[in-house]
């Protein structure tokens, strides 16, 4: 071969590298620019799912980690709103065994059971589960507002048409 003669990549063609290992440039990585992503809304149903589960989905879509563009240092999640928290379950005797702590300023911590307090606050079983899956920061605290959870099936959110959608895994 004729040193003249070039590759269409634009190395000469008896050049000791094949030419099909000759790199050419890629594409830049798309990063996310806030306000930039489309935020939808999603309405699911809790009657009957397991805590855990359904709480690790919903982090993910809140993150945002569901979508191709996701970027880590910005808010790309969606909304979610949750309905029926009341009827949510867990699996084996974690209802009555285990247990909320908090201190209350006395020289003491006050504790409640899960049981006790689905009966109580019936959200905040959802909304805890979900914020401990949630980054500690203030990017996650922005994630976590996002979130709305109601105990029965009204909600005021209709204006924003929720797509229904399936998550976590139901017990049977």
């Amino acid at each position: 071969m004729a040193l003249e003669e070039i590759s269409p990549v634009g190395f000469p063609t008896d050049s000791l590298i094949p030419a099909e290992f000759i790199m050419v440039a890629q594409p830049k990585t798309y990063v996310a620019k806030p306000h930039s992503v489309e935020q939808k809304w999603y309405i699911v149903d809790a009657s009957d799912l397991i805590l855990g589960r359904l709480a690790s989905d919903i982090a993910m879509v809140l993150m945002g980690k569901h979508r191709p563009e996701y970027t880590p240092h910005v808010d790309t999640g969606e909304y979610v709103v949750v309905i029926n928290a009341e009827k949510i379950v867990m699996t084996g005797d974690k209802l009555g065994v285990r247990h909320y702590a908090w201190y209350n300023g006395y020289h003491r911590q006050k504790m409640e059971s899960y049981a006790e307090r689905l009966e109580r606050k019936p959200t905040d079983l959802v909304k805890f589960a979900v914020k401990r899956m949630l980054p500690k920061s203030s990017l996650g605290r922005l994630m976590l507002d996002k979130l709305k959870v109601y105990a029965g099936s009204e909600h005021p959110h209709q204006a924003q048409s929720p797509i229904p959608t399936k998550m976590g895994q139901s017990v049977s």
